[in-house]
């Protein structure tokens, strides 16, 4: 999953989070944010960014899902601690012998926020519109362990009949397998899997179209523990408890408040005046002072995710695998991470963090200015002469701003080119990138679920993630071999394969693996570090005893 940021006018929004009330001849500042929430046990969220959509086949970024794993539940859901998955719409399921066939038996009293029974038929209705092509869905590719759900997604058929998954009865889902995917419970905790109410679908026209009213306010319906109760755009969603979700005996927070506070210093800021509970990060120069005070509000922890450079390979000399090994090669990682960055980040010399499920990929990325160089004269371009001119984009945060900003000395120091900076609100990068218009940008991924396919197939050809136009028929069918091969030894093996092509070829540059650095009250419960950085806030609740006066 991609965590994107962004940022945009805050002033108003900031100064709105403080206001006084004034009394008499006096004036008293009103109770913060946090400490109403607190009582009424209201948890008040910085989430970095406003929200692409609430549909769960359109959502691409880390920040949309945090919103949309309250809204939808899916067969099984992420530990809050381990994130491995744990029953939710299904009560329990089995697997045949060869590994095919897995049933899934869900609960009875599982129910829409409409008050209607979610089925198995739900399921079915949702993996058949994510893998239609005119869905154009980023997240399509997660489902080709379904049988035809490729064929399907690249229109070689179009009877979705015959994909694999179907209902035996109104609470009994049967998913048929292309190959044996022994971590398929953790797949299915994804916003990928989650069930879609097709009447409410079809009365939008949503059934195949991105963009429908039916994630606002009022027009959505949901199966999760949370409902949407408002969206203000730039400014806050608020959900509150859903009456109709199964477990909802176990729900302690009454309503969640996502802000979009699309500035790393301004949420920073929003924090420390008492109006947010949890912050989405924290800005890369204030890092080295929480960690130096000890603050009782950081707890940095490593999840799971990559930081890496995009290289479009359609755009010249980009589809030069030389030219763009050169700009790799010239990156000093481990000065990097700790000049740059500060924060505990560790250099990356490949795709996949380390110890992913016990995958350690054996790849690395060396500091080699004087080989970049030759590479660089090799393609044309001596001491970076003749270079063109080419375009840095991100989205617009400080931390992406001081990378950027990094990464465009490094270049122009170890190679003699330049390279301008391009800076979009993330919505419009993420469009940018999906749509090819772009030369270098950079991007960062988060496991979707416990396994290293979860890295990289992010590099498939047919993959929605892509987005490099790089494609390697070499590495699609080592990746392919991989998925159907059962013996993990052999499947590792297989990975090991996929890094090194992705090594050689170089459509994307790995920088390094994240530590989450954010900002969190004490008086928050429930709420854990883990490997997916995926935080469900059902078991969460706010002990006001626990705030530190």
């Amino acid at each position: 999953m991609n965590p994107k940021a962004t940022r945009q006018g805050l002033g108003k929004f900031a100064l709105g989070l403080s206001l006084v009330i004034l009394g008499g001849a006096s004036c008293s500042k009103s109770p913060s944010a946090v400490a109403v929430g607190n009582r009424e046990q209201v948890i008040h969220i910085g989430n970095l960014t406003e929200p692409a959509d609430l549909d769960p086949h359109v959502i691409t970024s880390q920040q949309d899902a945090n919103i949309t794993m309250a809204l939808f539940e899916g067969l099984a859901q992420y530990d809050p601690q381990s994130s491995r998955p744990n029953p939710a719409v299904a009560e329990r399921w089995e697997v045949s012998p060869d590994n095919l066939t897995w049933t899934f038996h869900l609960r009875a009293d599982a129910k829409w926020s409409n008050g209607a029974a979610v089925t198995a038929h739900d399921f079915v209705f949702a993996y058949r519109r994510i893998l239609n092509p005119a869905m154009a869905a980023e997240y399509a590719s997660l489902l080709y362990v379904l049988k035809n759900g490729q064929a399907l997604n690249s229109g070689k058929i179009t009877d979705f009949t015959q994909l694999g998954a179907s209902a035996s009865d109104e609470r009994t889902l049967k998913l048929t397998l292309a190959h044996p995917v022994p971590y398929l419970a953790s797949m299915v905790c994804h916003a990928a899997w989650y069930p879609l109410h097709a009447p409410t679908l079809e009365k939008f026209k949503a059934v195949t179209a991105r963009g429908s009213a039916w994630t606002r306010p009022g027009n959505h319906v949901g199966n999760g523990y949370f409902v949407l109760d408002e969206w203000k755009p730039h400014q806050r969603i608020r959900l509150k408890k859903s009456v109709t979700y199964w477990d909802r005996e176990k729900v302690k927070l009454n309503a969640a408040i996502f802000y979009p506070i699309e500035s790393e210093d301004a949420e920073e800021r929003t924090f420390r005046t008492g109006q947010l509970h949890v912050t989405s990060t924290l800005p890369i120069v204030k890092i080295a002072t929480y960690r130096k005070e000890r603050s009782p509000f950081y707890e940095p922890h490593v999840f799971l995710a990559t930081f890496f450079l995009r290289f479009n390979v359609a755009k010249p000399p980009l589809n030069d695998p030389r030219v763009r090994r050169a700009l790799s090669l010239s990156i000093d990682r481990g000065q990097f991470v700790r000049d740059v960055l500060r924060g505990g980040q560790v250099p990356a010399g490949h795709l996949t963090p380390p110890d992913t499920a016990g995958f350690n990929a054996r790849q690395t990325a060396p500091h080699d200015p004087k080989l970049a160089r030759k590479l660089l004269a090799d393609a044309g371009f001596p001491d970076g002469k003749g270079f063109p001119k080419l375009e840095f984009l991100y989205n617009s945060t400080e931390a992406n701003r001081i990378i950027a900003e990094a990464l465009q000395q490094i270049w122009n120091k170890a190679l003699g080119i330049d390279i301008s900076m391009l800076n979009q609100e993330a919505r419009v990068q993420s469009d940018s990138m999906r749509l090819g218009n772009y030369q270098i940008g950079r991007y960062a991924w988060i496991g979707d679920y416990l396994d290293p396919s979860t890295f990289l197939e992010l590099m498939t050809g047919d993959s929605g993630n892509n987005m490099t136009g790089w494609r390697n028929a070499e590495y699609d069918r080592v990746f392919a071999e991989a998925s159907r091969t059962a013996d993990q030894g052999r499947r590792y093996e297989l990975y090991q394969r996929c890094e090194e092509i992705i090594a050689a070829e170089c459509p994307i540059a790995p920088i390094y693996f994240y530590t989450r650095n954010n900002l969190r009250r004490p008086e928050v419960k429930g709420w854990y570090g883990n490997l997916l950085d995926a935080h469900p806030l059902k078991g969460v609740y706010l002990d006001a005893a626990a705030a530190i006066k």
